[in-house]
């Protein structure tokens, strides 16, 4: 699996409305049109609500 950058994957969650649950995360990635490594790795964060994009960035890196 590539390695995802959580800035780049901010991209892909502008729209979301924290605090969000996982699925809303990845729900609004696959509508923003992230990539499979981005989306796998969204997948892959612990089903929990987050407060905020600073939040999401860090469950990523710890994904990796």
């Amino acid at each position: 699996m590539a390695q995802v950058n959580p800035i780049q994957a901010q991209k892909f969650l502008s729209g979301v409305n924290y605090p969000a649950s996982k699925d809303e995360i990845v729900q609004t990635a696959e509508q923003q049109g992230a990539d499979d490594d981005i989306l796998s790795v969204l997948r892959q964060i612990p089903d929990r609500q987050y407060d905020g994009p600073n939040a999401v960035s860090h469950e990523i890196s710890e994904a990796q």
